[in-house]
This record gives structure tokens, C-alpha cells and sequence, in this order.
């Protein structure tokens, strides 16, 4: 894999200025981070994917520092959605292929639905199809989902700043055990960036929106339809955060296909395996890359 270094940039689509990363030449890979977490842990995927003859771009997503706020606070999944096809518009693609980490999964899902024809192949990271997560959700997940009540508060960013982002990294190191990531130029920058209060309240709204899905019927069915491109899961089978167990039965909400692949690993896969993560995202978008 090379060493190359991604080139930053910064476009405005969707009328939201967005920094990104990119790195290569050919048919567009869009790669969409998750909470909390920023572009740069796409960097072994995105040299992965140019060394295969991809153009990989891996934005920061509404809200997330460099990129801007939403100017109305839309951080709903309707407008993740309208993102993803913006941009895939602004790199000059007719389709784009999607791959999706946790919230970055949502908006691939959504993207998906909203325009079929636009969207190539998806690939998800730690986020099961959306109707299999809200209305079929396991005993244990319920606990484990408990977080997205406790950000729903006004005081949730105080609580997460205090004490240097300890309820923060305390609640990483349980949706991936033994990653260690405390040292880490990635851990850094994120409590860097959230140190601005303005910045954490954008990364909250993202869980703070969902409840608009049961008031907006064409919200929801954005969200819970079932998906039409050829899609690849990746799951870990130590996540801490969305249990193995809620990737089970989810076949029939992929009309195109699922392809369900499981990792060794916890919610953070692609940084804590990231060369096997770069292999399962190149043999789902084409065979002969992973070769």
C-alpha cells in the first residue's frame, strides 16, 4: 500500500462548505466517517483505494470540524442523504460508489434510497439496515443504545467535556475493547476539535434529529425502505456500541443483495484492522482490485 499523503480541500455543496480528503484518479469512492471520529481514519482506505485505480474523497461530515456548520441545523438523516448526492454532483460523478462508517453508514443507506440510480455499490461499517436497528432492536442493544437517550440532553456536552473527554474515551474503549487509541494523533485532534462547545452540539444533533423520523413519514421511509444497489456489511463481533447479534435477519431489506461480512474486531474496524477492512471494501466494489 503506498505512503502517499491525501490532498485537503474544500468545496461547498448542498449550500454547506465541506473540507474533505482526496487521493487518486478513477471512478468516485465517496468514504463517510461516523460519531465520533473524523476523515483522517479513512487515510489507509483511501491510499488502498487509489493504489487500485479509484478516486477516494473522504469528507468531513455537517457539523464536523474543518467542515461547516448547517446553516438552518438540519443534521437529520434527509439532509445526510442530500450531502451525499451533492458531493458525488460536485466531483463531477454520474454515480459514486458509498462506503459508510456508523453515522457515514446512515447517510450511505439513506443516499441509497433517496437515489438509486446514483449510487453504484454501498458499503456499511458497524450499522445494521435502519428498520432492522429501530423496530427490531435485541434486549442487550437496548442497553447498549442507552447513550443516544443520555446525548438527547441539554447538559450531555458538559458531561462529555469534563475531565478531558473521559465519559468519551471511557465509552470508545467499551464499543471497541482493546483498541488503543488514547495515544493516538486521531484522539487528539477529535478532543482538539470538540473542545469547541459549538462543535460537539453539532456532532449530538445527529442523535437529537432521529426523533423527528416517527413525526415525518417521508423521513421514515427514506430510512427504513429497503435498500436497491448491491450493498456489503461489515460488523465487528466485539462491537461494544451495535451487538453482532442486530446484523442477523436484515437479507429481505436488501432487494439487490447483502453481502454480510463479519470482522474481528470492535465498532472502530476500520482503524483497528484497517488493512482487512481495505480488503473487504476493494473485493465488494471490484473483485479483481483485491487481488
Amino acid at each position: 500500500m503506498s505512503k502517499l499523503t491525501p490532498q485537503q480541500g474544500t468545496i461547498v455543496a448542498n449550500g454547506l462548505e465541506f473540507a474533505f480528503l482526496e487521493l487518486g484518479e478513477g471512478p468516485l469512492v465517496l468514504c463517510l466517517h461516523g460519531f465520533p471520529d473524523r476523515a483522517e481514519s479513512f487515510v489507509p482506505l483511501l491510499r488502498a483505494l487509489a493504489d487500485a485505480g479509484y478516486r477516494a474523497v473522504a469528507p468531513y461530515l455537517r457539523g464536523y470540524a474543518p467542515s461547516g456548520f448547517a446553516p438552518d441545523g438540519d443534521y437529520g438523516i434527509g439532509m445526510l442523504a442530500q450531502d451525499v448526492i451533492a458531493l458525488i454532483d460536485h466531483f463531477g460523478a454520474d454515480r459514486a460508489s458509498v462506503v459508510g462508517h456508523d453515522w457515514g453508514a446512515v447517510a450511505g443507506y439513506a443516499a441509497a434510497n433517496l437515489r438509486p440510480d446514483r449510487v453504484d455499490r454501498l458499503v456499511t461499517a458497524a450499522v445494521p439496515h435502519l428498520r432492522r436497528f429501530l423496530l427490531r432492536p435485541s434486549f442487550a442493544q437496548l442497553s447498549r443504545s442507552s447513550y443516544m437517550l443520555a446525548f438527547q440532553w441539554p447538559n450531555a456536552e458538559r458531561k462529555l467535556m469534563r475531565n478531558d473527554f473521559a465519559d468519551l474515551e471511557r465509552r470508545i474503549s467499551r464499543w471497541s475493547p482493546g483498541w488503543m487509541f488514547a495515544q493516538q494523533d486521531w484522539w487528539i485532534a477529535l478532543k482538539s476539535a470538540f473542545r469547541e462547545p459549538r462543535r460537539l452540539s453539532a456532532a449530538l444533533a445527529y442523535y437529537r434529529a432521529l426523533g423527528r423520523l416517527v413525526v415525518d413519514a417521508d423521513l421514515w421511509r427514506l430510512a427504513t425502505a429497503p435498500v436497491s444497489v448491491p450493498t456489503r456489511v461489515i460488523y465487528g463481533s466485539r462491537d461494544g456500541c451495535i451487538g453482532a447479534e442486530m446484523f442477523a435477519n436484515q437479507d429481505h431489506l436488501f432487494t439487490a443483495g447483502l453481502d454480510l461480512q463479519r470482522v474481528e474486531a470492535g465498532h472502530f474496524m476500520h482503524q483497528e484492522r484497517p488493512e482487512e477492512f481495505a480488503r473487504l471494501v476493494l473485493e465488494f466494489l471490484r473483485p479483481e482490485a483485491a487481488a
